[in-house]
């Protein structure tokens, strides 16, 4: 079965303007929220080891914005990540001391005599029955500590000089992935220059990747403007991947499509196009399959640090395949319509 993709282009192209103007309008409105690794500041990671107290009773220590907009971020089943702005080494202990008054609290001891009557002892145990031992009329039962206890698991701080390094080093890392791609597709396809020149291909897969990465960014903008969701360098990371990705699978479509330019010629362009994007539907949509059921596994089971970073790559992948099979291969068709002018 051959499914006229190309000759519906203008369907697919209107789809794709409107996920993009809307995703840049978001970027214009909300902005993306960067995180400390950008604007730098202080995490502290803390857990309990008993059970952690709610997420609004965690918020209510720092309403004072003593430390500033303090952001608390549940991990794990006990544990908090605290974003605050940078705080020096008295802070941070005044800090940890500070959740210990709210949150920590101790168990009491207890003996239990001949007839069973629970006696209550200083605080710090609470006796469950583990080991018993009699002592004349008096039997003790003795188990471990039951107690909440806060522990801190990591700090972290990054300054003002760091995050702006870090700021610039991954732009100078989009642009540069952005040109060597332009460059590897240009020649690559230098043998089908014909009705398309070589470096045409590399353009248009530069748009097909752009469209990916600006809706994503979109989405994002969402999330962090009503979830609080940041960015940060696993983000980054998130977004050159998806760059590679997504060029990965349009240079696919665009192989097969040079195959059959050089078997069949190139009087009817937008044929051979259609011909060539149906031939790798399948592999394309197979390959996403299995890599999205990968990366559903993380975003649900893996830890909260690659929460955000696993689900910027799942949207990142789908859009990546949607744009490959409907955006870049039509766009071949329309530089040839522009070229025969």
């Amino acid at each position: 079965m051959t499914f006229n993709i190309v000759g519906k282009r203008n369907i697919w192209f209107g789809l794709s303007t409107l996920l993009v103007a809307a995703s840049l309008a978001c970027l214009i409105i909300f902005g993306l929220k960067p995180g400390i690794d950008f604007t730098g500041g202080s995490l502290l990671e803390v857990s309990f080891t008993h059970e952690r107290p709610t997420l609004e009773e965690m918020q209510g220590v720092f309403v004072d914005q003593e430390y500033g907009n303090v952001r608390v971020q549940p991990t794990g089943e006990n544990g908090y990540i605290l974003k605050m702005r940078f705080i020096t080494e008295d802070e941070h202990q005044a800090v940890l001391s500070q959740l210990r008054e709210n949150f920590e609290s101790l168990g009491e001891s207890s003996v239990i005599d001949a007839e069973g009557l629970e006696i209550t002892g200083p605080e710090g145990v609470i006796i469950e029955g583990v080991d018993t031992t009699s002592e004349g009329d008096i039997e003790v039962e003795e188990s471990d500590v039951v107690e909440n206890r806060l522990l801190e698991e990591r700090v972290e701080t990054i300054g003002p000089a760091i995050s702006a390094q870090l700021k610039e080093r991954s732009a100078k890392a989009a642009v540069a992935v952005i040109l060597a791609i332009v460059a590897y597709v240009a020649y690559a396809f230098r043998r089908v220059s014909k009705p398309v020149k070589s470096w045409k291909y590399g353009i248009t897969a530069i748009v097909a990747l752009l469209h990916d990465v600006i809706i994503t960014m979109g989405i994002f903008s969402l999330l962090g403007h009503y979830m609080g969701v940041e960015v940060d360098i696993p983000f980054v990371v998130a977004m050159l991947t998806i760059l590679g990705y997504s060029v990965n699978d349009t240079i696919v479509v665009f192989d097969r499509v040079r195959e059959n330019l050089i078997k069949h010629g190139y009087e009817n362009f937008a044929k051979v196009v259609n011909k060539g994007v149906n031939e790798t539907l399948v592999r394309s949509i197979n390959t996403s399959i299995t890599t999205l059921l990968v990366l559903s596994a993380l975003f649900f089971f893996g830890g909260d640090s690659i929460h955000y970073f696993s689900l910027a790559l799942m949207i990142g992948i789908l859009l990546g395949t949607y744009s490959s099979i409907f955006l870049a291969s039509p766009l071949l068709v329309v530089w040839k319509k522009l070229s025969d002018r």
